[in-house]
């Protein structure tokens, strides 16, 4: 995050507190980040408003630019002026659906965490990050070349975000419970999973330097299990990896960074491996 030369920020003028502007402030005071602060609107001019919030920036020793502009939709309004101005960071307050919303439509935070070329941090609490857990959740278990980078950016994240709140970082991975039916016989007792879970974290300790009583390996669903650990850690800051499935299988499987975005009680970085990035960049370019 120290390396981000630009942080897109998305303002809602209809909510009372600008949760996302509060972090966005945290991040870039301490990065030397421009801010650029985006109105997704094609009916009312904002200018007044959002000039308001460039002086009172500029005053802080921010700097500030800004924008208002609308393109089809919400998500793609965004990620269009992310590419368009070369932000290497969104930040937007999540404001969840209702229930019955989400299940006739896919929300628009769920669209832009799935097609977003470059990290997006979803602000759900006005809680501090001073002195808080930081919770990064990673598949140890998956050691292809894809989540190895995705592993290592979301560690160097969340130990760049502990540095910057002055925090502990906390790693958590879930491993699969045991299936009879498994093909691979070591997936069909508990004792061979966790071993084999516990024998890849050790490696995976010793690259990352992660002391025992901050990694956390448990069995279930990954989409069960992160909220529980982020609650019981009370954790300010949830560092999570999305492979960001596209089109048709995406829209039927979802996924883990989605699936867990309303149910965390904290605000929520969703990164994706480069390779992603890269495709996600060139399905923008081709609009």
């Amino acid at each position: 995050m120290q390396a981000i030369r630009c942080i897109l920020v998305v303002i809602d003028p209809k909510l009372t507190e600008n949760l996302a502007l509060k972090r966005a402030r945290l991040i870039a005071s301490v990065s030397q980040s421009q801010l650029h602060l985006l109105i997704c609107d094609a009916k009312q001019d904002h200018s007044r408003y959002l000039d308001s919030l460039r002086s009172e920036l500029e005053a802080q020793g921010h700097v500030v630019s800004t924008r208002q502009a609308w393109h089809e939709n919400l998500h793609q309004t965004i990620i269009t002026v992310q590419q368009a101005d070369g932000c290497g960071l969104v930040i937007k307050q999540h404001v969840a659906d209702n229930p019955l919303k989400r299940a006739l439509l896919t929300p628009d935070d769920w669209k832009l965490l799935r097609y977003c070329p470059c990290p997006v941090l979803m602000v759900k609490t006005e809680a501090p990050w001073t002195g808080g857990n930081i919770l990064a959740a990673v598949d140890v278990g998956n050691a292809d070349i894809e989540h190895r980078t995705l592993h290592s950016s979301i560690i160097n994240h969340g130990y760049e975000i502990a540095a910057l709140a002055e925090g502990t970082l906390h790693v958590i991975s879930a491993h699969p419970s045991a299936m009879l039916s498994a093909a691979d016989p070591a997936f069909q007792l508990k004792e061979t999973i966790e071993k084999r879970y516990r024998d890849a974290c050790r490696q995976f300790q010793s690259e990352y330097d992660i002391p025992d009583g901050q990694l956390h390996i448990e069995e279930g669903p990954a989409d069960a299990l992160i909220p529980r650990v982020c609650h019981q850690f009370q954790a300010v800051v949830t560092v999570i990896g999305t492979v960001a499935r596209i089109g048709f299988s995406g829209a039927l499987m979802g996924n883990t960074a989605e699936v867990v975005l309303d149910t965390l009680e904290s605000d929520v970085l969703v990164l994706k491996p480069i390779d992603i990035i890269d495709h996600l960049e060139e399905l923008v370019a081709r609009r």
